[in-house]
């Protein structure tokens, strides 16, 4: 499986609209190669080089086979896409930009494209982005990641 952006290279920065110091909107990613076999798609974003450890930005999930990409703020119309969300580190349900401490190094945001073998996860409503990730894993097919950094 193979996960991109057309807003950003793999390892190359972020563009400003993605993070809490522009729109704070989702990034455009697509996803290729997929098995034959896969049900549902997850999307993940996290960043593992926060202070606290891993803070994780965003889990959509329960989105459709068919669907293999997610246009820019996709994220503020899930339910028109027919997908759901986590809730994030900063307590909110969507996604929430990369928004490092002033004056860190570069951050890493990692974006995840799991496919898995089951169209809707067996999670319950409200339930957090770790939790959202700990089921999908569970039905794992494939997994694809694009990064890309932001320091401010």
């Amino acid at each position: 499986m193979h996960l991109t952006s057309p807003a950003f290279i793999d390892g190359a920065p972020l563009p400003r609209s993605f993070t809490c110091d522009g729109e704070d909107i989702s990034p455009p990613l697509a996803w290729t190669g997929a098995p034959s076999n896969t049900k549902g798609y997850v999307v993940l974003c996290e960043d593992p080089d926060a202070p606290s450890g891993t803070w994780h930005h965003w889990a959509a999930y329960d989105i459709p086979p068919q669907v293999t990409a997610l246009g820019p703020d996709a994220a503020h119309h899930a339910e028109q896409l027919g997908f759901r969300h986590g809730i994030n580190d900063f307590s909110r349900i969507g996604y929430g930009g990369a928004c490092p401490p002033h004056g860190h190094k570069a951050h890493r945001y990692r974006f995840h494209a799991l496919a898995v073998d089951v169209e809707h996860l067996p999670v319950l409503q409200g339930a957090s982005c770790t939790e959202v990730e700990r089921v999908a894993r569970k039905h794992l097919l494939a997994e694809a990641l694009v990064v890309g950094l932001y320091e401010r």
